[in-house]
């Protein structure tokens, strides 16, 4: 069994508009064991030279931090026009930064929201395309000895990423894993304990996301709440994460804001095709306590305007919260 870190994403962080380097100095200030950097301000990040990733390294060794990278990308296409898009040189870009940086851990994520969108092209396609694609970079990806860790965003549920990485023949410990994201699988309307057990093999890094689904005229919205004032049972996920054969970096991401899922409209629902009347059962479920908490006021709804103003102190507390947890293990 393997350890577990607690530390932060600095996507958290975000609106403190903190570089690298200082978003490092403020998670040894507030007791955090690590970083993960799976985002970047654009500008800032295309002008990281050489000598600053090693300033970064040298910090997290002399302060017993760890670290994770990001800046890959898995569907190449653009997400907005659908052209076609080479990611080889911006994954060989992350990977060589990560090599530098001594961490084997690079998060990819595409973004979009392709099924809430009806020009986009069949999940099929893109899922054929991803997998050619991680099938093309595998050489480069063990040379430099990293894994990108695909994570459980709004493009593929778990069920569809393991059909990928059967397709580009790839294997639990390899160069593909998952950042397990476990409040985006609500999202994905997975119950997020039942998908970590499906995935569980090929989890190399995480984002503890807390949060809830609520029930409306549309079908359901989920949500992102405070760690531990939602309804995803982290004591199970940890339970099964703690089973791995190494060790596992709890990164702390959190953020304002919640999302529409038109599961009443038959073909946005028809897009979710391995959903199955027991997990889908369990979701509704957390419907019904996360409407009990918030209902009670045991956790809110932080639209993403006031994400701002409270995320500091928020991430204060996650960070506290998820030390608790972990305890139990």
């Amino acid at each position: 069994m393997g350890q577990f870190q607690v530390g932060i994403d600095n996507y958290s962080l975000f609106p403190l508009k903190l570089n690298p380097l200082e978003t490092l100095h403020w998670a040894k200030d507030h007791a955090a064991e690590g970083v993960a950097f799976s985002g970047f301000i654009e500008p800032e990040y295309q002008q990281l030279p050489s000598a600053y990733l090693d300033d970064l390294k040298q910090f997290a060794q002399a302060n017993g931090l760890y670290l994770e990278w990001g800046g890959a990308s898995h569907i190449p296409r653009d997400m907005t026009s659908w052209d076609k898009k080479d990611l080889f040189k911006i994954n060989q870009k992350a990977a060589s930064e990560a090599e530098k940086l001594d961490t084997r851990i690079v998060r990819s994520c595409s973004g979009g929201l392709m099924r809430w969108q009806p020009e986009s092209p069949m999940t099929e396609t893109l899922l054929q395309e991803t997998a050619e694609t991680l099938r093309d970079q595998r050489s480069m990806l063990q040379d430099h000895n990293v894994i990108l860790a695909i994570e459980t965003h709004f493009e593929f549920t778990t069920f569809e990423l393991l059909k990928v990485f059967e397709r580009c023949e790839a294997e639990p410990g390899g160069f593909v894993g998952i950042c397990l994201d476990t409040m985006n699988l609500l999202t994905m309307l997975e119950d997020p304990v039942m998908a970590t057990e499906r995935i569980l093999p090929w989890v190399v890094s995480t984002h503890i996301k807390d949060g809830g689904l609520t029930v409306n005229s549309d079908g359901m919205n989920s949500f992102v709440a405070e760690l531990g004032r939602g309804v995803i049972d982290f004591y199970q996920i940890l339970n099964r994460l703690k089973t791995l054969d190494r060790d596992l970096n709890l990164n702390i991401e959190d953020h304002g804001g919640d999302f529409s899922l038109p599961i009443f409209d038959p073909l946005f629902l028809s897009k979710f095709p391995d959903i199955s009347v027991a997990e889908f059962t369990r979701l509704m479920k957390l419907a019904m306590q996360s409407q009990q908490k918030l209902d009670k006021r045991q956790c809110e709804i932080v639209d993403r305007s006031d994400w701002p103003a409270l995320c500091e102190q928020r991430v204060k507390r996650d960070i506290l919260t998820l030390k608790k947890i972990r305890s139990k293990f």
